[in-house]
């Protein structure tokens, strides 16, 4: 299904967002913005959906940020503070993220990626937050994901100077988790969805909710947080397929 240059898709437990609009780099308007948010919904709400994957149409970007054009769309300065957020959007979505990154990533497409768990680059990808070199401060979460993500000092660097780095050194600097090949990006990135769609549904969510409950939490609330998420996924019963399946490794080990 394709609309306002969004398609979405679902398939094998894995839902795949594409921004569709490749001839504007998949720079995203206010439309394209409301369709994200539509389909992060659905996201959440269908058992059958277990991991998101985020991608960019055609072979030069996976998201040069919002379209500028678009920004003269808002009437007033109100109505742009309300606007739908693609990134908060996707970063609210419950179950995991996973972004593939290519060519040009660059400010609201570079938050698009933070919003998600997981990123996989390819060697083209080039990354940068270029809102201050045009007179303001990104709304997507940068300034607040990236010091998390790379701390306090290289976070300032990439957002005060807006230059632009390669895939080496974003996975250097840890903003990226794998770097492949362009070729070998899709199959990559699919293949991690399949890894992460294969585990139980309740845990793979309690993973994501624990782990971002640490980045706003003494560790104390954070660990008490954990063993409730944990006591969650034992309620459930998922648990007993896991034992299971451990039993029977164990017993065949032993040539039972």
């Amino acid at each position: 299904m394709t609309t306002s240059h969004i398609a979405f898709t679902v398939a094998e437990g894995i839902a795949t967002l594409r921004l569709d609009r490749p001839e504007k780099h998949n720079a995203v308007t206010p439309e394209m913005a409301a369709t994200i948010e539509r389909h992060c919904a659905t996201v959440d709400r269908d058992d059958a959906i277990r991991v998101l994957l985020v991608e960019g149409a055609g072979e030069r970007a996976f998201c040069a940020g919002t379209d500028l054009n678009a920004l003269a769309q808002y009437p007033s300065t109100w109505h742009f503070r309300n606007r739908i957020e693609y990134s908060t959007a996707v970063r609210n979505v419950r179950k995991p993220v996973v972004a593939a990154l290519k060519g040009w990533v660059l400010g609201g497409g570079g938050e698009l990626a933070l919003a998600a768990d997981i990123r996989v680059a390819a060697t083209s990808t080039r990354l940068g937050f270029p809102e201050v070199t045009r007179g303001w401060v990104g709304g997507g979460g940068a300034s607040q994901l990236l010091p998390r993500l790379i701390g306090y000092g290289q976070a300032m660097r990439l957002l005060l100077t807006g230059e632009t780095i390669d895939a080496d050194e974003a996975l250097r600097l840890g903003i990226v988790e794998f770097l492949v090949a362009d070729a070998e990006l899709e199959t990559r990135a699919r293949a991690l969805c399949r890894q992460i769609a294969g585990h139980a549904p309740i845990a793979a969510e309690a993973v994501k909710a624990a782990v971002r409950a640490s980045l706003a939490t003494p560790l104390e609330a954070g660990l008490r947080y954990e063993n409730e998420m944990n006591t969650l996924c034992f309620a459930g019963g998922d648990h007993l397929a896991g034992i299971r399946a451990f039993q029977q490794r164990h017993d065949a080990r032993d040539g039972r």
